[in-house]
């Protein structure tokens, strides 16, 4: 003869962790959620007592906890899918600016002789716009009086030249931007100009991998060339 072991009317740890999804580390399907929580609530209520059986607000409570569980695994999956979706969707509008240069926040401005490019961003117009081009210990070697710009960002020409005319050593240099309206300074931001060399996906999103060796996201690119 066959012993049927009884339960009482409390739910098995077996069916709590179901529900909670712990019985394993590998991430199931819903529906294989779902299957194994009416299998175990199934043998559950066959192996009751039949003298203390569960009632109907337990079984309605166990229903529910499945119902929700369902539900956000659902929700997550979807939101996982659509920011997939989405990355890769940037990935791709992100490709077409390879080859292209971009102002990006930076103070570096570079030259062979020639000079270089760089950039200012400015949120609000400004009376005098001034930039000192800076060697590695700091002394200003070029300072360009830019005079009255409007709001907006726009790509500036060093052409490699000191202040006493002479051509500035091949090298890499830092510029600081001066704004001022009406004897009061305003914010000015300094702009890198680079070529966009390759994309590429992180955490964080899609970054784009610039001429100067810098990384960049999307969002901090001011002007496209």
């Amino acid at each position: 003869m066959t012993t049927v072991q009884t339960t009482s009317n409390t739910p098995s740890q077996a069916l709590l962790d179901s529900v909670n999804g712990k019985t394993s580390t590998t991430k199931d399907s819903v529906d294989t959620a779902q299957d194994r929580f009416m299998t175990l609530l199934i043998t559950q209520m066959k192996n009751q007592d039949p003298l203390n059986p569960m009632d109907n607000a337990q079984v309605t409570s166990q229903m529910a906890q499945l119902s929700t569980v369902t539900g956000i695994n659902k929700l997550n999956s979807t939101v996982e899918s659509l920011m997939s979706n989405m990355q890769s969707g940037q990935s791709y509008q992100a490709a077409n600016m390879i080859g292209h240069s971009v102002l990006v926040p930076g103070t570096a401005v570079s030259t062979t002789g020639t000079g270089g490019y760089f950039g200012v961003d400015l949120p609000i117009g400004a009376d005098k716009l001034s930039v000192a081009i800076k060697d590695s210990a700091g002394t200003t070697i070029r300072s360009l009086n830019l005079g009255a710009q409007e709001a907006g960002s726009f790509p500036l020409k060093w052409d490699g030249l000191a202040d006493d005319g002479s051509v500035a050593k091949t090298g890499n240099y830092k510029f600081e931007v001066t704004a001022t309206t009406a004897g009061q300074t305003v914010a000015a931001e300094s702009l890198n100009y680079a070529e966009v060399m390759s994309v590429s996906n992180s955490t964080s999103g899609v970054k784009l991998n610039l001429s100067n060796l810098a990384s960049v996201s999307t969002t901090d690119v001011k002007e496209i060339f």
